[in-house]
C-alpha cells in the first residue's frame, strides 16, 4: 500500500473549491491515481496488494434471497479464506444492481440499481471484510428527473453520478447529478443537446472519466431505460430501438462542469481510461455496436480530437465491446467481448496505433475487467444485464482472477455465483484491510494552519 501522492498545496486547494462551490462542485487538485486504474484520482490508491475484492451482484428470483447484493471476497495470498466468499450483504431489494464507487476517503461505497434507481451507500472502513449497508437514497429519479443512476465518480467532499435515462420518456437523454458525502442532492445537470461546432450533442450519458493535470472531464454514451431493461434478443432485432443508442463523448471542463466540445464518436462509446502516465493526457474508449478503439487526445495545436484507432475482430456479429482495463503505464490495454467471452489484450506503447497480441477465452460470456495497479492479477465478471446474459448453459455468473505474467492469463480462482446462490456477478472493486496507511483528503489536513483548515471543513461540507 501507498500513501496518496500531495502535489497540491492546501491553500491553492481552499482557493479552487472557494472558485466553484457555488455551482455544487469543486475544483480538481493534481492528486494521484486510484487502484484498478480507473477509479477517481480523488480517492486514496493501493498500489500493493488489494486484499478484498466487493462484487456488486444481481439478485436472482428464487435464488437465495434474490436480492441485489454487495459480495466480499479475500484475495490476500496465503489467506486460509484465498479466493473464497467471506460476507454476503443484501440490501432487501432487487433492481437491476450495476455499477459503484468510492467516496473520496475511500471508506465509504455508493452502489446504484438501474431500474429501481435505488443508491445504496456502504460503510466500507469500520470493518471492510464485513460492509454495512448505512443509507438508502430512494428519491433520485424523483428528485433528479433522471433515471438509471451509473457512474459513481468522487469528487472532493462530493459524489458525481452519470445517469443513463429520464423520467419522462425513458429514453436516453439524462444528465448528471451531484451529492455531497452524506447523499444530499447538491445540483443537476443536463447532458448538452444542441450543436456544438458542429456536432450535434444527443444529449446521452454513460461513464465519467477526469484528467486532473488537464482539468477536463471525459463523458460517453451509451442507452436509455426502454433498451437496457429490454431482452437483448429482442432488441436486436428492433430497428427502432437500435436507433436509440449513443454517438457522442463529451469533453467538460471539470471544474464548472460546462461542455466544451462534443466528439462524434458512434456506437455507444462506454467504459472511459485515462492513462495515468505522467504527461500522456489521452483517454481509451470502446464503442459497443461497432467494436472500435477511440482516443481522445490532443493534436499538435493543443485542441482535443477523437481518433479511430483501431476494430476489435470477434466472432459474433456484434462485437460488444463492453469493458477495457488500461495498465497504469499507459502501455496496455484488456478488453472484453460479452458474446465470445473473450479478453484481448492490446499493446497501447503507442495509443494511435495499437495492436492486439494476446486474447483468452473466460467463459461462455464475460462482462467487467479489473486489474491490479502493479498489473500483475486481472480479474473477470460475466454479467452485463439482467435481461441480455446469455440463457441456459451459457449464462455463466463466474468471479475469475488470473496472474498476468505480460504473456499468458494464469487462473488462480474462479467463483459460481450461482452454485453460492448469490445471483448474477457484475461490477468490482478492490479494498485493503488496513486503511492507515491510505490517505484521505481529510487526513491531509492535518498540519494545516487554522484559516485554511476551517474554509476547506466548510466548503466541503464537513
Amino acid at each position: 500500500m501507498s500513501k496518496c501522492n500531495n502535489r497540491f498545496s492546501l491553500r491553492a486547494l481552499v482557493a479552487a473549491v472557494s472558485a466553484t462551490v457555488a455551482l455544487g462542485v469543486v475544483a480538481l487538485p493534481s492528486l494521484s491515481h486510484a487502484d484498478e486504474t480507473c477509479n477517481s484520482p480523488f480517492t486514496p490508491l493501493i498500489k500493493g496488494q488489494e486484499d478484498l475484492v466487493y462484487v456488486w451482484t444481481l439478485g436472482v428470483e428464487g435464488m437465495g434471497d434474490g436480492s441485489d447484493k454487495l459480495v466480499t471476497v479475500d484475495v490476500r495470498p496465503g489467506s486460509k479464506t484465498f479466493g473464497k466468499v467471506i460476507a454476503s450483504l443484501s440490501t432487501g431489494d432487487r433492481g437491476e444492481a450495476h455499477h459503484m464507487g468510492f467516496t473520496d476517503d475511500r471508506r465509504y461505497m455508493w452502489a446504484g440499481a438501474l431500474d429501481s434507481n435505488k443508491i445504496f451507500i456502504f460503510d466500507i472502513h469500520s470493518n471492510p471484510a464485513k460492509p454495512k449497508l448505512v443509507k438508502t437514497i430512494a428519491d433520485f429519479a424523483e428528485k433528479t428527473g433522471f433515471v438509471g443512476p451509473h457512474t459513481f465518480y468522487a469528487l472532493p467532499g462530493r459524489m458525481l453520478i452519470q445517469a443513463l435515462s429520464n423520467t419522462k420518456d425513458h429514453g436516453g437523454r439524462t444528465g448528471l447529478a451531484v451529492y455531497n458525502n452524506d447523499g444530499k442532492l447538491i445540483n443537476t445537470i443536463d447532458m448538452p443537446t444542441g450543436t456544438f461546432k458542429g456536432v450535434a450533442a444527443d444529449g446521452y450519458g454513460y461513464d465519467l472519466g477526469i484528467n486532473p493535470q488537464q482539468s477536463v472531464l471525459l463523458s460517453s454514451s451509451f442507452t436509455g431505460w426502454n433498451n437496457y431493461m429490454m431482452d437483448f434478443g429482442k432488441m436486436a432485432k428492433d430497428p427502432e430501438a437500435m436507433k436509440h443508442f449513443g454517438k457522442t463523448m463529451v469533453l467538460w471542463d471539470a471544474k464548472t462542469l460546462q461542455p466544451k466540445k462534443v466528439f462524434e464518436v458512434p456506437g455507444a462509446p462506454l467504459e472511459i481510461r485515462w492513462s495515468l502516465k505522467e504527461g500522456d493526457n489521452w483517454a481509451v474508449t470502446a464503442a459497443a455496436l461497432t467494436g472500435k478503439l477511440w482516443v481522445v487526445k490532443q493534436d499538435g495545436n493543443k485542441e482535443w480530437q477523437a481518433y479511430d484507432v483501431g476494430t476489435i475482430q470477434t466472432e459474433s456479429p456484434v462485437p460488444l465491446p463492453v469493458d477495457i482495463s488500461l495498465s497504469a503505464d499507459g502501455k496496455g490495454l484488456w478488453a472484453n467481448t460479452f458474446l465470445d467471452g473473450v479478453a484481448q489484450y492490446w499493446d497501447f506503447s503507442d495509443p494511435l496505433k495499437p495492436k492486439m497480441t494476446y486474447k483468452k477465452k473466460i467463459a461462455s460470456q464475460v462482462n467487467m475487467v479489473s486489474q491490479s495497479f502493479d498489473g500483475k492479477r486481472v480479474y473477470f465478471t460475466t454479467s452485463l444485464l439482467g435481461n441480455w446474459d446469455k440463457k441456459g448453459k451459457g449464462d455463466d455468473q463466474l468471479l475469475k482472477m488470473y496472474h498476468w505474467d505480460g504473456k499468458e492469463l494464469a487462473e488462480a480462482f474462479s467463483i459460481d455465483f450461482y452454485k453460492e446462490k448469490l445471483g448474477r456477478a457484475h461490477h468490482m472493486k478492490f479494498q485493503a484491510i488496513n486503511l492507515k496507511e491510505l490517505q484521505p483528503l481529510q487526513a491531509r489536513l492535518d498540519g494545516a494552519n487554522t484559516q485554511d483548515k476551517l474554509a476547506l471543513t466548510d466548503l466541503l461540507g464537513k
